[in-house]
């Protein structure tokens, strides 16, 4: 569940008295920098910097004196360039599609901003027309409407107030959050935004994201574990990273509102062991699970960390937590971002197994990244992009592990899915259209479908920037990847395929970015990291072309 909640780090507001009294207001609230390295300037110093910018800026960046700013993530570049990026309020609710990033130089020269949406904002009146128990009900029969046949209990809607900036017109809506349970107790959630003034359904999008879907694990065989000393006993707790920590949900759900208020959470009583060997491998021994994702935890921390220079999911260094064996033959597995932690099912057996595999845990933690960076809609062109954010990520998160026993590839889900399913893998990277739903190439009716589906085109464009197209066998599998228009791609490689898919999503993508914002995202990285006109450039803009992204 992960929900654009950003972590203010400062709150900013432009005064209305002019140039110097905003002057004031601005620099008054940002956070007092520490000393600057001459060579490389710290948080603080860019985001006084950025502040600055905003100042100076204020009129090209669309902001007023009824608009306020706060920091939600800094990004400082070796090179000491900085990268601010912001979510901002109108008369004080929050703007959804208001979000923005500010780049400086290494100087705190401003260089230029990339904004989720231009439209000037300009309400006449922030009174709604819809009153919130009214919005509820809406959001209420939405949630019903996508669980058609099944009986809802213990729903709840919450709804706030905002500004819709990313449909259209700027406009007055309600963004409520509905919780319930299913017939088997298992959790659904949606957001709906409803006009606050016509009562007219905006948009609306799950809220829980998915991947459908020395420890003896279920998939990775005998991996390496770090974990905590307690009294006589160990816990399957890691100090080396973050204190990281897999718990027991002992088959039990949460009851949660607004999906990050919750009345009662599924337990997550961490494992503890005698002897310090964990699991049997075996599905009887409830450890085993534990010990896939409290392994796949580490392994994707350690591929960020020592990939990308992050430290942890929100790059603060603190740990998250996992919780396996949650629900009763529960086919998911989902980050939610109002309790930082990963939840794994055990699956039914037949369609799936325990949804714990090494490339499910990499694209649960994902998301937990995304949230805490672009925030991408999950809805739209832009959950497209979300979900393929995930899958490509976790997939070189299987292949940094470099396990024998589950070897890199382009395929997702393969270890959990069992023959009642009916395919090998939940995605196919080389050829989305594999699974019988997934896009290909874009088209203009591509934001209507699933946003599981639709993540098919940037899945398709990562696999050809790594490996490129036409028959290949990598490790052992077999892949076959078509171009839209006929012409061959050629690979750079996984490597800096996700240097620069991680660069655009931390840099350059905010929450509307479509897959026209996504293909100059990554070109734009590619120019930062490889220059204009190098080989890499040329190859993402090739690679978007070959999906019918121009």
């Amino acid at each position: 569940m992960s929900r654009i909640r950003p972590h203010v780090r400062g709150s900013r507001r432009l005064a209305a008295a002019g140039v110097a009294a905003t002057a004031a207001t601005l620099l008054a609230s940002a956070l007092s920098p520490a000393a600057v390295a001459a060579d490389r300037p710290s948080r603080a110093g860019a985001i006084e910097n950025a502040a600055s910018a905003l100042l100076a800026h204020a009129a090209s960046l669309g902001l007023t004196s009824a608009e306020g700013t706060s920091v939600r993530d800094v990004i400082v570049d070796k090179d000491g360039a900085q990268h601010v990026r912001y979510d901002r309020t109108y008369r004080q609710l929050p703007v959804l599609g208001g979000d923005f990033v500010v780049h400086l130089a290494p100087d705190g020269a401003y260089r230029g901003a990339n904004r989720a949406t231009r439209k000037q904002i300009s309400l006449a009146s922030i009174t709604p027309s819809i009153s919130a128990p009214k919005a509820a009900d809406i959001a209420a029969n939405a949630l019903r409407a996508v669980n058609l046949g099944e009986t809802l209990k213990k729903l709840t809607a919450s709804p706030q107030l905002v500004v819709d900036a990313l449909h259209g017109a700027p406009k007055l809506a309600w963004r409520t959050n509905v919780t319930a349970k299913d017939t088997l107790g298992n959790p659904v959630a949606r957001t709906v935004i409803t006009d606050a003034v016509s009562g007219r359904q905006i948009d609306a999008w799950d809220d829980i994201e998915t991947a459908t879907g020395d420890g003896k694990s279920l998939y990775s065989g005998t991996v390496p574990l770090e974990t905590t000393v307690s009294g006589s006993t160990y816990q399957l707790k890691d100090p080396t990273r973050g204190n990281t920590y897999t718990g027991d949900a002992a088959n039990k759900t949460d009851l949660c509102f607004l999906t990050s208020i919750c009345v009662s959470r599924a337990p997550s009583t961490v494992f503890t062991d005698a002897d310090n060997h964990w699991g049997t491998g075996a599905t009887a021994d409830r450890a085993s699970a534990a010990v896939d994702a409290q392994y796949g935890t580490d392994v994707t921390w350690d591929f960020y960390k020592n990939t990308f220079g992050r430290n942890g999911i929100e790059g603060d260094g603190k740990g998250s937590y996992n919780r396996v064996h949650y629900g009763n033959a529960y086919n998911n597995a989902f980050w939610d971002d109002s309790c930082f932690c990963m939840t794994y099912g055990d699956g039914d057996g037949t369609t799936f197994g325990p949804l714990v595999s090494l490339d499910v845990a990499g694209h649960e933690m994902t998301h937990g990244v995304t949230s805490k960076t672009a925030a991408l809609t999950y809805s739209g062109e832009s959950g497209g992009l979300n979900e393929a954010t995930s899958d490509i990520l976790g997939t070189l998160v299987e292949w940094y592990a470099d396990n024998p026993s589950d070897p890199g590839d382009y395929l997702i889900g393969e270890k959990v899915v069992r023959s009642g399913f009916g395919r090998a893998a939940l995605r196919y990277m080389d050829k989305p259209s594999r699974d019988g739903a997934s896009a290909d190439y874009w088209s203009s009716s591509v934001g209507n479908l699933d946003v599981h589906y639709s993540s098919g085109v940037a899945n398709h464009f990562a696999y050809l920037l790594a490996e490129g197209s036409g028959p290949k066998t990598i490790n052992g599998v077999s892949y076959n990847s078509p171009t839209y228009n006929g012409s061959p791609v050629t690979g750079i490689g996984r490597a800096k395929l996700g240097a620069i898919w991680y660069r655009a999503l931390t840099v350059y993508m905010t929450s509307s970015t479509n897959y026209a914002g996504a293909r100059t995202a990554t070109l734009n990285a590619a120019k930062d990291l490889y220059g204009a006109g190098s080989t890499e450039y040329d190859a993402v803009a090739a690679a978007w072309s070959a999906v019918n992204v121009n």
